[in-house]
């Protein structure tokens, strides 16, 4: 779950495939965004708030355009490369500083960090001895922090 920079919205994925988005002010779904195949695992808004990253049990990193009066499909990039498994952890994305990358633990102990224009993997971290649940951009330096169900922590640098 995500709230958009004025608080009047909150994106909503889970177990039904969609992610909603409601606003606070009508108390309603507004929105609904559908094009995941399974569970959402997380979700994370970008730092402009114009757009929105979904993780899924699907294999796939989805970015949504979340501006008002878009017309058309509202997905406009799919990102590959990271995978579940049967541990079904909640492995979450995020974006860096400038929103010029995105990153996203996987059950198979690596961080993926990808460029978010071309959509190419830049960075395949390793390390950790279980699904990497949780990456994290440090806003200051090139570091990335990763957190895994083996019960540890690793900075990398990029």
């Amino acid at each position: 779950m995500n709230y958009n920079s004025t608080n009047d919205q909150v994106f909503i994925g889970g177990i039904d495939n969609q992610i909603k988005i409601f606003d606070m002010r009508k108390r309603q779904v507004e929105n609904t965004l559908i094009g995941h195949t399974d569970t959402i695992t997380g979700l994370a808004l970008s730092n402009d708030g114009n757009y929105l990253l979904s993780n899924s049990m699907d294999h796939t990193i989805k970015c949504w355009d979340i501006r008002p009066f878009v017309q058309g499909s509202r997905c406009l990039k799919n990102f590959t490369g990271v995978a579940h498994n049967f541990e079904k952890n909640l492995l979450r994305v995020c974006w860096n500083h400038d929103d010029t990358l995105i990153s996203a633990g996987s059950s198979d102990r690596f961080v993926y960090v990808w460029n978010f224009e071309s959509g190419n993997i830049e960075y395949k971290f390793g390390g950790h001895n279980g699904s990497v649940n949780e990456t994290c951009f440090n806003k200051l330096s090139n570091i990335i922090s990763s957190v895994s169900s083996d019960q540890t922590i690793i900075f990398g640098e990029y």
